[in-house]
């Protein structure tokens, strides 16, 4: 089969490898046809992680059950379904406590001893290959497998979004506390930022502030009715205060990650971070979702070598907030997001830019590293 694979820092082509295939009788494999490029893949891309050479990118990732093992007997062929980036077992402690995203049985602890977690085409999470194929072998397929409505295959461009920056999005907020009659601020125009003030705008925020300096970006996200904020014309935080008389968001999500940078391009991994701090009401409440790895190969700040920040601390404990953190458990979400999307409630597309053969990858690859203009999410489509 054909798939995306990582040869070294911003180096990816489409090759073939050998076919996924079922392995165990709780697998089900999916015929993939929609599957998505993520920001958090650009940080592998980039060689800021220890992703292998050889792997497979992709955990993003719809598409049509062609075979399910003989242990499964809820998923059948022909089903299309969506597949959360967790791979849980569905049985495991975490997973009983719907925390799918730190799984005690699909976790490889041959990278860490104590490790919990598991996930497609990811550093650190796993020998699992990701789903930029043909083909992906679905583990715990029952557990893992949403089954989608019977528009699936005309809308995939928005079911797609519920394997990860759909939830994702909608996590931040949980994280960060949000309830209706709220203002939040977002920083992160990127798709996962987009899904955030998309969950907040449901949710009945009053107010819903989105930082960033990219205008394509901006552009969507002023297009959902959020109020776009541009970090490059003026401090953020006091275009916050501004807004807000003085007092700060209630809530604030991180939706950017440890490559956070200037606009002149340097890189401070704890800008956003401690911005939240200051742009964020005494009591308020912070959501992080955006990718933190406890060791940068590649680092431009010294200290996120070992995945170490300078963090105000201080002002943190002083105005009274709290954190949330760590990755999305999409299970405990993408049921009930499945039929916001079905009932017309809500759009995640809104936000793909380009849909494109899967062989175009290495090139969607560069154009959305670079974050050119126009570029702001791409969904590969493998029969095409």
């Amino acid at each position: 089969m054909r798939a995306v694979v990582y040869n070294g820092p911003r180096d990816v082509a489409v090759q073939d490898v050998q076919d996924a295939k079922l392995e165990k009788p709780t697998d089900v494999l999916v015929r993939i046809t929609s599957t998505n490029i993520c920001g958090s893949d650009l940080h592998m891309y980039e060689g800021r992680t220890d992703f292998p050479q050889g792997g497979v990118f992709g955990h993003e990732n719809l598409g049509q059950v062609a075979e399910v093992g003989d242990a499964v007997d809820r998923v059948r062929v022909g089903d299309w379904v969506a597949i959360p980036f967790n791979i849980g077992c569905g049985f495991c402690r975490n997973c009983e406590r719907g925390l799918s995203a730190f799984c005690l049985t699909t976790a490889d602890r041959s990278v860490v001893p104590n490790m919990a977690g598991a996930a497609y085409g990811f550093a650190d999470m796993g020998p699992y290959r990701g789903g930029q194929a043909d083909l992906l072998r679905v583990p715990y397929g029952d557990y893992n497998c949403l089954k989608l409505p019977p528009d699936a295959e005309e809308r995939q461009n928005d079911y797609v979004m519920l394997a990860d920056i759909f939830p994702t999005g909608w996590h931040a907020t949980e994280l960060a506390g949000l309830r209706p009659g709220e203002s939040i601020v977002i920083y992160g125009a990127g798709p996962v930022g987009l899904m955030a003030a998309h969950a907040a705008m449901i949710k009945g925020a009053c107010m819903v502030m989105v930082v960033d300096r990219h205008p394509d970006r901006l552009r969507l996200a002023g297009s959902i009715g959020a109020l776009p904020i541009d970090d490059s014309k003026g401090s953020p935080v006091d275009q916050v205060m501004e807004l807000t008389n003085g007092i700060g968001a209630d809530r604030g999500c991180e939706c950017v990650g440890y490559q956070a940078h200037e606009p002149d391009g340097q890189e401070h991994p704890n800008m956003t971070m401690n911005n939240l701090v200051r742009s964020v009401k005494f009591t308020g409440g912070i959501g992080v979702v955006g990718v933190y790895v406890p060791q940068d190969p590649a680092p431009q700040d010294p200290l996120y070598k070992q995945g170490e920040i300078v963090f105000d601390y201080g002002l943190f404990w002083f105005k009274g907030q709290h954190i949330g953190t760590g990755q999305c458990n999409v299970k405990a979400y993408n049921r009930q997001l499945r039929d916001l999307i079905s009932t017309g409630r809500a759009k995640p597309s809104f936000i793909v830019s380009h849909e494109l053969p899967l062989g175009q990858a290495p090139n969607a690859y560069q154009h959305f590293d670079a974050r050119d203009d126009g570029w702001t999410k791409v969904v590969l489509k493998p029969a095409a």
